[in-house]
């Protein structure tokens, strides 16, 4: 509705100037249409500029995650960059799951991994976005595309202690040690060891 009111104070600013012959309602014209125009364009550059109309808020959600491979409790990462602090985690949201997903690797995104006392693992994912104070407001910046605006977005992963912390690489080069003579070896020594406990 701003960008309406806009657009329809500047036509009519133009109107009043252009076309009102006498003096006396030109002025009052070109006063009333001049502070529509101006008033307009400045609620519209501060809801862009200070998201004016607007609040933060803030929801939580917590779902159940599963190791990729469903033999072995591991929990995997991709760094990214070079700094450490922008890991993707990888994670699926169901046992039978082909494809794991990720978390997100944006500049609104935190991703961290804590180890905790819990029986299985789970993702928290904490996401702030603008919404609008109310309805007034939600009418006033229509087709502004502002609602939703993501804010910032935290993913806490947390893992039970028994869970093996490795890269996407090393999980590659264990699985194929795994696969080799020597590994199938040792993974047999390790069963009669456990049987014989």
């Amino acid at each position: 509705m701003v960008i309406i009111l806009t657009f329809l104070g500047a036509i009519l600013f133009f109107l009043s100037v252009m076309f009102t012959r006498q003096r006396v309602w030109r002025v009052i014209l070109v006063t009333i249409t001049g502070l529509i125009f101006v008033g307009s364009t400045t609620l519209m550059t501060l809801n862009y500029s200070h998201h004016f109309g607007m609040k933060k808020v803030t929801t939580t959600m917590t779902r159940r995650i599963y190791p990729v491979n469903s033999q072995m409790p591991l929990a995997l990462y991709q760094p990214v960059g070079t700094n450490g602090e922008d890991d993707v985690y990888i994670y699926k949201t169901s046992p039978r799951q082909t494809k794991p997903q990720h978390t997100q690797a944006n500049e609104y995104t935190h991703s961290q991994l804590k180890w905790k006392n819990v029986a299985n693992p789970q993702i928290v994912t904490t996401t702030t976005r603008w919404r609008y104070k109310s309805d007034f407001y939600r009418f006033l910046y229509a087709w502004s595309r502002m609602d939703g605006t993501l804010v910032k977005r935290t993913n806490t992963l947390e893992y039970p202690r028994t869970y093996v912390l490795l890269t996407t690489k090393q999980a590659k080069q264990l699985q194929a040690k795994a696969k080799s003579a020597n590994g199938q070896q040792a993974q047999a020594a390790a069963r009669q060891q456990g049987q014989a406990y």
